[in-house]
């Protein structure tokens, strides 16, 4: 089979696509023909030597979709669509930038759909993030006012997408200011320019606060996040675009504003039920729903896949098509 093989962490010539032998599912494991896989922060992470707790040589990825093609326990059948995500994938064991990849049965979470693979490629860890934040660690109820910060992420796009569908006005920002036209378009009630001082700027809009608001910024814009959202208000640290979500010297009196909640959100496979996944996907199927702009690459591309996730130089999320029968390419 062919992977993405990283030696050593650093820059994206260390992403190399080799031949490897298929892997051997052992007891309770589950092995996947993979068709499509999304690029996330963490593999970003991985290879800038910036994640901890990875062993290598390894094979990047900690999501990917496609069919069972080999479960020893019986579990599943051949052909069964699934998606694996987390649980190690692609840090302490292979992950997703493959052809074939080998799971513990429980990160792999069962669907069907009609839905083209790389649309399914964009949409496990995306969704699974974007749903736990909004539910576990926000909260977030029909009526509220909802700030994402970093919202032309595919992370912030999903989010918007959840919020407005659950009946929440959204707040959303971009540092590119050609792209606010896009978050409109995208739903987003209220889209911003982030200039990295925004909490003057929403509360023209929305006096009191935000009532809940997603940083997938990090550290250096939680503070003007946090200083956004109104007392009784929460805060969900969930993403790091900018690789940096250490807190030094941390005072919470002098940090936090008074009232306002500060959580986090960090969850795997089994915070995305069967029934959550199948669901959205049907919707997303039927029309009614998307999680935004999906940018599609070759196998053979992947380190131009890399260089735009690092560079933020696509609105959306990217995806990675295994098949070589050219169905897939830069869009």
């Amino acid at each position: 089979m062919r992977a993405v093989v990283l030696d050593e962490p650093g820059p994206v010539e260390r992403l190399r696509v080799r031949e490897l032998p298929i892997p051997e599912p052992p007891p309770g494991w589950v092995r996947v023909k993979i068709e499509a896989f999304g690029l996330n922060r963490s593999e970003l992470h991985t290879r800038l030597g910036l994640a901890e707790g990875v062993t290598f040589p390894r094979v990047l990825g900690i999501e990917a979709v496609g069919t069972v093609d080999a479960d020893p326990d019986g579990g599943l059948e051949p052909g069964q669509q699934v998606a694996a995500l987390m649980g190690g994938m692609g840090r302490t064991y292979d992950g997703g930038y493959a052809e074939y990849t080998v799971v513990p049965r429980s990160q792999l979470v069962p669907f069907r759909s009609g839905l083209p693979w790389e649309t399914l490629g964009a949409i496990p860890e995306t969704l699974q993030t974007a749903y736990g934040s909004l539910t576990t660690g926000l909260d977030l109820r029909r009526g509220q006012t909802f700030l994402v910060r970093g919202g032309t992420s595919a992370l912030g796009l999903a989010a918007a997408a959840l919020a407005k569908d659950l009946g929440a006005t959204v707040l959303s920002t971009t540092r590119n200011p050609d792209r606010v036209k896009a978050l409109a378009a995208h739903g987003v009630d209220h889209p911003l320019v982030d200039d990295g001082d925004i909490a003057a700027r929403v509360r023209e809009i929305v006096p009191e606060g935000v009532a809940a608001a997603l940083e997938l910024v990090g550290t250096p814009t939680l503070p003007d996040t946090l200083a956004a959202t109104r007392v009784h208000g929460t805060v969900c640290f969930t993403g790091m675009l900018s690789n940096q979500w250490i807190v030094r010297d941390f005072y919470p009196i002098d940090y936090l504003p008074t009232g306002v909640q500060l959580t986090a959100y960090g969850g795997g496979a089994a915070d995305l039920p069967a029934n959550v996944l199948q669901g959205f996907l049907d919707r997303i199927e039927a029309g009614e729903l998307s999680l935004g702009p999906v940018h599609v690459y070759a196998l053979d591309d992947i380190r131009s896949a890399h260089q735009d996730l690092e560079n933020g130089r696509r609105a959306g999320k990217l995806v990675v098509r295994t098949a070589t029968d050219g169905a897939a390419g830069a869009d």
